[in-house]
């Protein structure tokens, strides 16, 4: 046992803590990626003397993250990205088993969350860790002055600073690492403009983390959230699924799979085209909102579910994000129009509109981390493993990464992938030099 001071972290109660390490060693015996990275910067310490603060959900998969990055010789400090999605357990068991910083407490209110991202800042982090760019995007209000676009917790923080010591702060991160589609999209938009004030890894764009942990591991804990939120079954009920990235085409193949009769909504004309010819229903929202028993968003816009699509709805609809921030269903809208809300279950709100009931799952945050425990750990392995060699490239390639959004380079992407195979006993096969020879050549024919 670690014994941390007050001020090193805020928790809702350290005696979860056993609870926590139950379950943190239970995910870590599916992570099998992450513990030969751990293990090996335990040896190596590529990350000694640095400081790291990151924004990420606290869960038991994240926990297993941390205690690498620490391994690797990082100072680490953790706050949480969504005020629903902290496992208080596992706040607890970061904190008393291992000194970890940690600021987040299920349920946080809006104060209260900014607060512990002020919290995170103020470890004057070398390299920061995000999942949807709430630690880069206060960075950056601060080094471009825009102090009053910042919540005020850390609007407060940063006016008892000095302009070097805000300069400092800014300057001191030597690079990034996003966790999200929604951040990834937010930091090219800033690379574009360029704003960008260091070098960012968007682990979102590793193959190895959006063809699964978006598309397996959303695809699962969305429905698991539902669930275990509703109770209601999904078999034949109309599950009408808002954007078919893959996050959303992961959704739509479990929900199929429990026996949904699937519709989806999209803009873009080549996803819409993929959702119909791999079966779908593919509809207008308005179309949708009158056939709809469950809606989920899964597209990182706002505005995805309207008013006007809300008063088309039955008696009974239910609604759902799994799309990161709570704005793609418009619940200030529902706000002005509706009854409400009175809560009827855990996570379930219940809206009266037009003489009918509408369901609200989760105040619109992201059901699976709210209602459930968010992705398998077997998934999140790769996704975590990518995030550790992130850090471990910024810190070797600090003087020559620009300021911009890069990939991890493919060879990392193809090793974790390689070392996920191996650990699932699967074998592959390899080129035989003839075929090197033929796919390197251009005069052998056909």
């Amino acid at each position: 046992m670690i014994t941390a001071s007050k001020q090193d972290h805020d928790i809702k109660d350290v005696k979860l803590a056993d609870e926590g390490r139950r379950r943190t060693e239970w995910a870590e015996r599916s992570m099998p990626v992450l513990r030969q990275l751990a293990e090996r910067f335990a040896r190596e310490r590529p990350l000694a003397g640095k400081r790291l603060a990151a924004c990420l959900h606290v869960t038991t998969e994240t926990a297993n993250l941390m205690v690498a990055l620490q391994a690797g010789g990082a100072d680490v400090a953790l706050c949480a990205s969504n005020p629903l999605s902290t496992q208080d357990d596992v706040a607890a068991h970061l904190v008393r088993d291992h000194g970890i910083k940690v600021f987040a407490i299920k349920g946080e209110d809006h104060a209260t969350y900014y607060e512990h991202i002020r919290a995170a800042l103020a470890h004057r982090p070398d390299i920061t860790m995000d999942d949807g760019a709430d630690l880069v995007g206060a960075l950056h209000m601060v080094a471009l002055n825009r102090l009053d676009d910042l919540a005020p917790p850390v609007r407060k923080w940063i006016e008892t600073l000095s302009a070097a010591e805000r300069k400092a702060l800014v300057a001191g991160v030597a690079g990034s690492t996003e966790e999200t589609t929604t951040g990834v999209i937010r930091l090219k938009a800033m690379a574009k403009d360029g704003v960008l004030q260091f070098p960012v890894i968007a682990v979102n764009d590793s193959d190895t983390k959006h063809l699964f942990d978006n598309r397996y591991g959303t695809g699962q804990s969305t429905l698991d959230g539902i669930i275990r939120a509703t109770n209601m079954l999904i078999a034949g009920s109309t599950v009408v699924v808002a954007g078919y990235g893959w996050c959303g085409r992961g959704f739509a193949l479990r929900a199929r799979g429990a026996g949904a009769n699937v519709v989806v909504t999209e803009i873009d004309p080549m996803k819409a085209l993929e959702a119909q010819m791999d079966g779908y229903r593919v509809a207008t929202m308005a179309e949708a909102a009158r056939v709809g028993d469950l809606f989920v968003t899964l597209t990182g816009n706002v505005e995805v579910i309207r008013v006007e699509h809300m008063r088309a709805m039955k008696d009974g609809a239910v609604l759902a994000n799994s799309g990161h921030f709570n704005v793609e269903i418009d619940l200030e809208g529902l706000k002005k129009i509706a009854r409400g809300p009175v809560a009827v279950r855990d996570f379930v709100e219940e809206w009266q509109l037009d003489g009918k009931k509408i369901f609200v799952l989760a105040d619109g945050r992201l059901i699976n981390l709210a209602a459930a425990e968010g992705h398998p750990a077997s998934v999140m392995d790769m996704s975590f493993a990518n995030q550790a060699l992130a850090a471990e490239h910024v810190v070797r390639h600090a003087k020559t990464l620009t300021k911009d959004v890069h990939r991890i380079p493919g060879e990392l992407d193809r090793e974790i992938a390689r070392l996920k195979l191996q650990a699932m006993g699967v074998a592959i096969d390899t080129l035989t030099p003839a075929q090197k020879k033929y796919l390197a050549s251009w005069d052998l024919g056909t």
